[in-house]
């Protein structure tokens, strides 16, 4: 059995989820793992997703400072991608006690991509 998650790390996926818990943030989120592993340049964020520049860069600088995307610098550019690592760590963390102790899920479920269907 896995161990159990310190004071640390709750605090640390709760401010994780939180700057995810906005529509805005998880769109971009979603659009970077659309784009992994290259990403995309803020400009093409911004036009995929119909947001100003002032209001993409606050939300890209919050998604960063929680370790949720990456950027790097390209000539002019800045290019963010998902973090990878960090969303499966939030997904292991969520999941950990229903893949283990009751049994409510089963891990294969939870690794298993699956069509999204509304």
């Amino acid at each position: 059995m896995a161990d159990a998650p310190q004071e640390k790390d709750i605090a640390r996926f709760a401010d994780m989820m939180a700057a995810l818990g906005t529509e805005t943030r998880l769109r971009i989120v979603r659009l970077l793992l659309s784009a992994h592993p290259y990403g995309l340049v803020v400009g093409e964020i911004g036009s995929e997703l119909g947001i100003p520049a002032s209001t993409l860069s606050h939300h890209l600088e919050k998604l960063k400072n929680e370790d949720l995307v990456k950027v790097r610098r390209e000539s002019t550019f800045l290019r963010y991608t998902a973090n990878t690592q960090a969303l499966q760590d939030i997904l292991a963390f969520l999941f950990a006690e229903c893949c283990t102790r009751n049994r409510a899920i089963s891990p294969e479920e939870v690794t298993c991509c699956k069509e999204h269907t509304p």
